[in-house]
């Protein structure tokens, strides 16, 4: 999501210099962790959201966390103390970067099944699949289309996709797979979502944090997604998902459930709806965060993932078989409309 980090750079240069200088904190353990809370407690855009779900205080944790700390630990320590304590906000954008290590909470998808195997996948794809920018496609037996896009990091120009949707023309439906797509650009998912839509389409609102109270945000800016001047497609769409869709590939889901022949099908993503900022601590680590929270088209947060129309999941007896039960569910619903 890297790519919309210039719209956060006035309102949080603007929102840090409110705070406690980190120069005026000292490089004990207590001072480091003072403040990184501090640094969440104030700019955090999911805080108030993350204590009513998880049941959590942030105060509270400061307190826990203060209670782990001595003055003669070493850097590892608080490094694996201060990684607790963040990993307590659930979110795969909340990264404490160091020298020693970087700080990471997968629980998002660790916690789940997994719902995807690739040598399933790619037996599907065969090996004789069109291969452009980040797209892998091809015709499946019965005159479907199914694509790949493994990951939003992946460049993809407008050419890449009117080509793919020329080639594919003349099938019933499209299979569009993106499970294990841990995200990426934003503009690669709003390109693709672009040719699924002959006008423009509301597809969620993005606010901005404003000030350091929990509750110091902008007010809601839609967000659209207007049609392609390129090829576009017209016909049924399935979007399979698993719990590995994050972040800009949670977005593209977002977006794509607004199309008017697009259909979600599989497992709830795994959220990720934050644009992510960074700060710094003063013993010199990097810590970044969700600084600004996206919501669906309703107005609703999808910080914690994006349920499917149609759920399924993979039968690991059939794909001990050499079959994905995901992809003939959505080979299935295709034929039959």
């Amino acid at each position: 999501m890297k790519d919309k980090l210039f719209l956060l750079l006035a309102l949080v240069l603007g929102l840090c210099s409110c705070q406690k200088g980190e120069s005026e904190y000292n490089d004990s353990p207590q001072a480091n962790l003072d403040a990184l809370w501090s640094i969440i407690d104030r700019q955090y855009c999911f805080l108030d959201y993350k204590e009513k779900e998880l049941g959590i205080s942030w105060a509270d944790i400061h307190t826990k966390y203060s209670e782990r700390l001595n003055p003669k630990m070493s850097r590892v320590q608080l490094f694996e103390v201060l990684c607790q304590m963040l990993s307590e906000l659930k979110d795969g954008h909340v990264n404490l970067s160091s020298s020693l290590d970087l700080g990471r909470n997968w629980s998002w998808k660790e916690d789940y099944p997994l719902n995807f195997d690739a040598e399933l996948r790619d037996a599907y794809l065969q090996t004789d699949y069109n291969l452009a920018a980040g797209l892998k496609y091809r015709i499946l037996p019965d005159n479907i289309a199914y694509v790949v896009y493994e990951s939003f990091q992946k460049s993809v120009g407008e050419g890449n996709l009117d080509d793919m949707f020329l080639t594919l023309r003349m099938c019933n439906g499209m299979i569009f797979d993106i499970r294990g797509n841990g995200g990426g650009e934003l503009t690669n998912a709003e390109r693709v979502a672009s040719h699924f839509t002959n006008e423009k389409v509301l597809v969620g609102y993005r606010s901005h944090k404003t000030g350091p109270g929990h509750n110091d945000f902008s007010s809601f800016e839609a967000e659209y997604i207007s049609p392609s001047n390129g090829v576009r497609w017209q016909k049924k769409c399935v979007v399979l998902t698993n719990r590995s869709c994050y972040s800009a590939a949670n977005t593209f889901v977002r977006d794509m459930k607004e199309m008017p022949l697009v259909t979600i099908m599989g497992d709830q993503t795994g959220g990720g709806s934050g644009l992510p900022f960074s700060s710094e601590l003063p013993i010199g680590w990097a810590v970044r965060f969700s600084a600004s929270p996206s919501f669906d088209a309703q107005k609703q947060q999808i910080e914690f993932g994006i349920a499917p129309d149609i759920a399924c999941s993979l039968d690991t007896e059939k794909a001990a078989q050499g079959i994905d039960s995901m992809i003939e569910e959505a080979r299935k619903f295709i034929n039959e409309q």
